[in-house]
């Protein structure tokens, strides 16, 4: 499963890096939200997360809990659904419910220093917006996908370290990324992406803690 990119490395070549398995992990699961948060989830999709096995539970890991509820969700949800969910929510006529921006969290509005900030760190990093998208850099399912690619690498660009995934995070995820994650799962008219944002805190809180150990 895989997003819809919108960050790539300033020049591209077919080159594969070899990572550890747990990076391997950790970047499928930043690419598959990613995706979830860069449009709604087809038909295909929702199946491929609900036939995905269940993470042993012990009752002491919050996180394999809340993976178990978006596999169950994703086998209840129907894509229809998931389409006018995903428009209400993060789209909407006029103003969504939730603003999926990092501009807009930080700075109170879209546009702003944050954004700004984000585009001197992905240029320092030698990573741009692909031509033709317009997906601003600070939406959720960007943050992701330049984490991602952060995680593997992608063409030329070989993966970054622990220290500058780090300071990515630090900056540019740590600060907004929460907060929007809470605001979805509060959404009254939110559903499966109360499991989606239940998911993305959870994992994002590991991953804080993780990075934080270096």
């Amino acid at each position: 499963m895989t997003s819809d990119v919108s960050i790539q490395p300033a020049a591209t070549v077919a080159i594969a890096w070899p990572i550890a398995p747990e990076d391997e992990a950790r970047a499928g699961l930043y690419a598959l939200l990613s995706r979830l948060f860069a449009a709604p989830p087809d038909a295909l999709l929702l199946e491929a997360i609900a036939m995905t096995d269940h993470w042993t539970e012990d009752g002491h890991d919050p996180l394999a809990a809340a993976w178990n509820r978006l596999v169950m969700a994703s086998g209840a949800m129907d894509a229809d659904a998931a389409i006018q969910e995903y428009t209400d929510l993060f789209v909407g006529v006029g103003k969504c419910a939730v603003n999926p921006h990092g501009s807009h969290w930080i700075a109170g509005f879209m546009m702003e220093k944050p954004l700004a900030d984000l585009r001197t760190t992905l240029a320092r990093l030698g990573l741009a917006r692909e031509p033709g998208v317009t997906m601003l850099e600070d939406h959720l399912a960007a943050i992701f996908e330049t984490i991602r690619i952060l995680i593997t690498g992608r063409g030329p660009r070989p993966p970054s370290s622990t220290a500058v995934q780090h300071d990515f995070f630090a900056a540019h995820v740590e600060p907004w990324v929460f907060i929007c994650c809470t605001a979805i799962e509060k959404c009254s008219i939110a559903n499966y992406y109360v499991r989606v944002a239940e998911f993305a805190r959870l994992f994002l809180a590991v991953e804080r803690d993780s990075l934080a150990m270096g």
